[in-house]
């Protein structure tokens, strides 16, 4: 597929361009900002069972995590301190590399059946303090490490995105057979897909055994 060139003089070149198109932001969007998490974020967090973390490499390529675990996952430590916990995954670790390099990380919290959404920036370390750690065991296990994010603004979003999208409208669930399984795609994109359907029945079973060991 050829790849798409943008028109030069239709491209934003700087702020003053950027702002050129909108309409002046509202005090009140400016105002809501805040440095620490009061008791409404508090409690928008300790509801929350999904967020997504954004970070950058040493060499600037942006990147977004997903998180999820019960609500009340992430703890709130104090009011300018937050701890995810660093659950079992596929071990590329590029997060916590990100955060080594460059603290700077962006949260965004979801609570499902609300469209309004909680975003939180702020600075990262990872810990495996054990003390910490044990405050998030799940099943009698602890986390290997955890994300502390040392909170530096604190706002919430309006609803609009999730209202266009209708995330939580259950008529807009789609079925997941009408793609192939996750194990299918990334053989397609890397070594190929086995010539037997039946093997490839056994490697999708095989992951959701996986998953029932490796949650936690």
């Amino acid at each position: 597929m050829k790849e798409t060139q943008l028109k030069p003089e239709f491209l934003v070149k700087d702020e003053e361009d950027l702002r050129s198109l909108f309409p002046q932001t509202h005090a009140l969007a400016v105002k809501k900002c805040q440095n620490h998490l009061d008791k409404h974020a508090m409690d928008f967090v300790a509801r929350s069972p999904f967020l997504c973390m954004g970070t950058q490499s040493p060499d600037g390529l942006a990147d977004v995590s997903p998180r999820g675990d019960p609500s009340g996952f992430v703890k709130v430590l104090d009011d300018k301190t937050l701890m995810i916990p660093d659950r079992p995954g596929n071990n590329r670790l590029d997060s916590q590399t990100n955060i080594l390099a460059n603290p700077a990380v962006g949260l965004l919290f979801m609570v499902p059946g609300f469209d309004d959404t909680l975003r939180v920036n702020g600075n990262a370390r990872i810990t495996c303090d054990p003390d910490l750690l044990a405050l998030m065991a799940m099943k009698d296990r602890m986390p290997t490490a955890a994300i502390v994010v040392t909170v530096e603004e604190v706002f919430m979003h309006c609803a609009k995105a999730f209202r266009r999208s209708k995330l939580w409208d259950p008529d807009q669930l789609q079925d997941r057979s009408e793609m192939p399984s996750l194990p299918k795609i990334i053989l397609d994109q890397t070594f190929g897909t086995p010539d037997d359907p039946e093997e490839m029945r056994k490697i999708d079973a095989d992951l959701e055994d996986e998953y029932k060991r490796t949650m936690y």
